[in-house]
């Protein structure tokens, strides 16, 4: 059994775990920042490395004391080295190096999106490659065939706006406070998801991306309409997004093969009419669907170190030179989709 210590910089949560290669997470911390991004209506990198730099180390003592382990029992140092916003990147990274220099560990530089792609895996020992998986968060929104460890073929991606982005700019727009997933989804729940004529962009295209800018500016024209009250329009944006990620996963699971299960990952993978709709697409598909809990989806240092395990596992340790990125895609092959504000 192998014991990694994961850590996790990337956006606006500071966390340390330590997890076992038999998926158990011995001890989890976390430090968010909401208090000093909500004056600003989103995350603003500079606030976000400096409040990393402060969380970091005693977060890491925390889950040692917690599990009353020391850096002597771990097996190897598992961090994010990117994509994410690159001071707090180099907040994690750094520290994990440090660590791993310290107590002569192995260094894993995990790729952020790779920690939400195997996450699931963490939740559900019985989930088995290949599996289809949409990653949804405020960064990226992306389709991918997960086919082993470090082995992601990227079948959608977003040509605008990933599906996150497009909750928090809605929620700024309605006034309805940050972090602006969960308060789409929470005034959705008080309205009505007809109410509002929003478009579904891409929807029904032969091209599988999506795309959700346009989507973003009608919710502004319903808001300066005077027309709708701001509970109909989250509602009939949340159904949007809903309608627009139904139909690009199925599109996707015609193009796939044989998969054992359909899968759902990332920040706004806890929104819970999202997972539910995904859930009726796999019944309807007869496939096995598969949602890690809620405080999993969001970021946090356990899907790190598990992603750390599983890459140990594999014999995949980085040196101490790797470096942090700001934009680090999964499938490197993958054929660049049009539009300047691709995700990769």
């Amino acid at each position: 059994m192998a014991i990694i210590l994961g850590l996790e910089s990337s956006c606006d949560e500071t966390a340390a775990a330590l997890v076992t290669s038999e998926r158990e997470i011995l001890a989890h911390a976390l430090a968010g920042q909401e208090a000093a991004h909500r004056p600003f209506g989103g995350v603003v990198p500079e606030i976000a490395a400096r409040a990393h730099v402060d969380a970091m180390t005693p977060l890491v003592a925390q889950v040692f004391e917690e599990s009353g382990l020391s850096l002597a029992d771990v097996d190897a140092v598992a961090a994010t080295a990117g994509p994410g916003l690159i001071g707090g990147v180099m907040v994690g990274l750094m520290t994990g190096k440090g660590l791993a220099l310290a107590g002569g560990k192995p260094l894993i530089a995990v790729n952020h999106l790779e920690g939400h792609a195997l996450s699931p895996r963490l939740a559900d020992p019985d989930l088995a490659f290949p599996y289809l998986l949409l990653l949804v968060s405020g960064g990226h929104c992306q389709l991918l065939l997960v086919e082993g460890v470090g082995a992601y073929r990227r079948l959608a991606t977003t040509i605008d706006d990933a599906a996150g982005e497009a909750y928090d700019k809605t929620a700024k727009l309605l006034g309805l406070g940050f972090p602006g997933g969960p308060a789409v989804e929470e005034a959705a729940k008080a309205g009505d998801p007809k109410a509002v004529p929003l478009p579904r962009p891409l929807m029904g295209s032969d091209e599988p991306h999506f795309s959700f800018a346009g989507l973003k500016s009608a919710v502004l024209r319903a808001r300066d309409s005077g027309q709708y009250a701001p509970e109909d329009i989250a509602a009939s944006f949340q159904q949007a997004v809903i309608d627009c990620l139904i139909d690009r996963t199925e599109q996707a699971l015609e193009s796939v093969g044989d998969i054992n299960a359909l899968v759902v990952a990332g920040g706004v993978a806890s929104n819970a009419a999202i997972r539910s709709a995904l859930q009726a697409l796999a019944v309807n598909e007869s496939l096995n669907y598969i949602a890690p809990p809620p405080w999993l989806c969001t970021d946090n240092a356990a899907m790190i170190a598990w992603a750390g395990a599983e890459r140990f596992a594999a014999g995949l340790t980085d040196p101490l030179d790797v470096p942090a990125r700001a934009r680090w895609p999964l499938d490197a092959d993958a054929a660049k989709a049009r539009g300047a504000g691709v995700k990769a």
